[in-house]
């Protein structure tokens, strides 16, 4: 279902003003958005939780918003030199997580998100690539191209 222009612009703006208004980097923030006058593409920092493999470790996090916003997924990709080593992160960014993509809700903000990003990295027991990620980053260049099959929620 496509959104219109103005319900679109309407909740990005309402979603920049939340995340604005969470905690400053002094206060040490689990999820903060960096600087930018782009309204359809964000860069999110977040920051690893304390007591898990992640901790003290910071990534960065692509959201790409489409036409169709909130009615589809933002595409997100972990990006920058320092992204995270877990079974579902492959090498390029791209992030296996039912609900970046099927499993979409308009319900859901771009800090629910990236809540439920911090979530998945924290529950990991071993910081390895999935399997076939080598294969898997020369072929695909969207995460939204490709065919999901979402088998694991252990992780």
């Amino acid at each position: 279902m496509p959104a219109s222009p103005a319900l679109r612009a309407k909740r990005l703006l309402a979603e920049l003003k939340r995340m604005h208004a969470l905690p400053k980097a002094s206060e040490q923030p689990a999820v903060r958005l960096l600087p930018s006058d782009d309204l359809d593409q964000w860069s999110v920092q977040v920051r690893g939780a304390d007591a898990t493999l992640y901790e003290g470790e910071t990534f960065t996090l692509r959201l790409t918003f489409p036409p169709s916003y909130p009615y589809e997924a933002p595409e997100v990709v972990f990006t920058g030199g320092h992204i995270p080593v877990h079974p579902h992160v492959y090498s390029n960014g791209h992030i296996c997580l039912s609900i970046l993509y099927h499993q979409w809700s308009p319900a859901l903000s771009v800090e629910s998100l990236c809540l439920s990003i911090l979530s998945m990295l924290s529950s990991c027991t071993a910081k390895e690539r999935p399997p076939g990620d080598k294969a898997y980053v020369a072929r695909a260049r969207s995460p939204k191209n490709v065919n999901w099959w979402f088998h694991d929620d252990a992780i």
